[in-house]
C-alpha cells in the first residue's frame, strides 16, 4: 500500500512533469507555427532533388549520391525560412549548397553572426522557450570529417511537457533523409555518432 504522503507526492511529481516545460506558445509563437506550416517541408526540399534553395522546388533532374551520402537540404530549408521572416543566415550566393550546414554551425559562432542579431542560447529548455516566444531558435552540429555535412533544423514552439523535453530535446522541424514538419530533436540528430547531445549548439534571433 502507498502511504498517502507517497502518494501526494507522486501526483505532485506527476503533475509537474506534464506541465508545459517552457512556457505557452504566444502569439509570435503562433506566428512562427504558421510560417513553418506554410513551408510545405514534406513535399519540398527533399532528398536526392537539386532544388531552388530558396523555395525547395526541385529545379533539375535528380542529384546522384556525393561520397556515397545522399545529398540533403537541411541548410538550405533553414536559410529559406531565415530569409522569409527576415533574418540573415549563411545562403547562397555567399556560400554554395554543398556543406552548407558545416558552414553555417561556423558562422553562427562567428562575430558576423553576433553582428547581426544571432546569439547563442545555453539549453536545451532555453531553445524551446525561446522558440515559443517567436524567435527563430536553430540546433546545429557541424561534422568533425569536413568532407562530411553536418545538420541543421529549427526549433518549433511547443507546450511540450518536462519529462518529454528531458529524453526528446526540443521538437523541431527539418529537411533531411526525411523531411519531417515535426519532430524531436533527439531523433534528428541520434543517426550521428556522438553529435546528440554534446555536440550541438543552439542559437537564437529575434524576429521582427
Amino acid at each position: 500500500m502507498i502511504r498517502a504522503p507517497l502518494l501526494l507526492a507522486f501526483i505532485i511529481g506527476t503533475a509537474a512533469a506534464a506541465e508545459p516545460c517552457c512556457g505557452p506558445v504566444t502569439p509570435a509563437g503562433q506566428h512562427l507555427s504558421q510560417v513553418l506550416d506554410a513551408s510545405d517541408v514534406e513535399h519540398l526540399w527533399l532528398a536526392h532533388d537539386h532544388i531552388n534553395w530558396e523555395t525547395g522546388a526541385r529545379d533539375r533532374e535528380t542529384e546522384a549520391a556525393s561520397n556515397g551520402h545522399v545529398v540533403t537540404h537541411c541548410s538550405a530549408f533553414v536559410a529559406a525560412i531565415g530569409e522569409r521572416l527576415g533574418v540573415y543566415l549563411l545562403r547562397p550566393p555567399e556560400h554554395g549548397l554543398v556543406l552548407l550546414a558545416n558552414a553555417q554551425s561556423e558562422w553562427l559562432s562567428s562575430d558576423q553572426a553576433q553582428s547581426q542579431g544571432w546569439r547563442r542560447v545555453g539549453d536545451a529548455r532555453s531553445a524551446q522557450s525561446l522558440a515559443n516566444q517567436g524567435m527563430l531558435v536553430v540546433i546545429s552540429y557541424a561534422s568533425p570529417d569536413p568532407h562530411r555535412s553536418g545538420h541543421i533544423v529549427i526549433v518549433r514552439p511547443s507546450e511540450k511537457p518536462t519529462a518529454d523535453l528531458t529524453s526528446e530535446g526540443p521538437d523541431i522541424i527539418q529537411a533531411g533523409v526525411v523531411n519531417y514538419s515535426k519532430w524531436v530533436a533527439a531523433s534528428a540528430f541520434g543517426h550521428r555518432l556522438g553529435a546528440w547531445p554534446d555536440r550541438v549548439a543552439y542559437f537564437a534571433h529575434d524576429v521582427n
